[in-house]
């Protein structure tokens, strides 16, 4: 019998994913978590086979979720909605052995499921592509500065923050739009937040 932990704070979602795979012959569901922070302790409490886990929860993302039980025997997919580079590589990163989009077909997953116990890594296809993505083009102190943009600071507040002048800042943010091909700040952490690249 596969032993399953599902993390998903939309409840509905929860309970229809729970009750499809108690359905299969071969897979019990045995608990069910409504944010990160709740699936590491049923996992603990549990040590089932497979944790499933959407990205964007409450308290603990899927992702951080992901990283903390990378050396775990419990194997970890991710069934999400976004399709996005910087959550795929994080995911990659943490080792997972799944990642599945949302509206993949029902049947799918249970297949996928037994796929990944059988020793195999299972993306949706729509991500292979992106394994050969570059990740962010920004350098890491332009990093630091849309995340401090992110933020919510001001040129003035950066430049004290990095001991770096006020010039200095505006070119960065100059840099950081030209690169992601936006036109002011709240479109820049938008699209980099779109890309899965801004950590929380």
């Amino acid at each position: 019998m596969i032993r399953i932990v599902i993390a998903e704070d939309q409840q509905m979602l929860l309970g229809a994913l729970a009750s499809l795979l108690n359905l299969e012959k071969d897979m019990e569901v045995v608990g069910k978590a409504k944010n990160g922070e709740e699936a590491l302790k049923l996992v603990g409490q549990h040590k089932p086979d497979i944790c499933m886990m959407d990205i964007e929860m409450p308290m603990v993302s899927g992702l951080d979720a992901a990283e903390q039980l990378k050396d775990q025997p419990c194997k970890v997919i991710v069934l999400t909605t976004f399709a996005r580079p910087g959550y795929f590589q994080r995911a990659r990163e943490a080792n997972v052995s799944g990642y599945l989009l949302k509206d993949s077909p029902s049947e799918e997953l249970a297949d996928s499921i037994r796929s990944i116990m059988a020793g195999r890594r299972i993306y949706a296809p729509e991500l292979v592509d992106m394994a050969f993505d570059r990740g962010s083009p920004l350098t890491e102190r332009e990093e630091q500065v849309i995340h401090l943009i992110a933020g919510g600071k001001n040129t003035k507040e950066i430049a004290e923050l990095l001991y770096i002048t006020t010039g200095t800042v505006r070119n960065y943010v100059s840099v950081i739009l030209d690169k992601l091909e936006v036109s002011n700040r709240v479109e820049a952490v938008s699209r980099y937040e779109q890309k899965g690249w801004l950590r929380k």
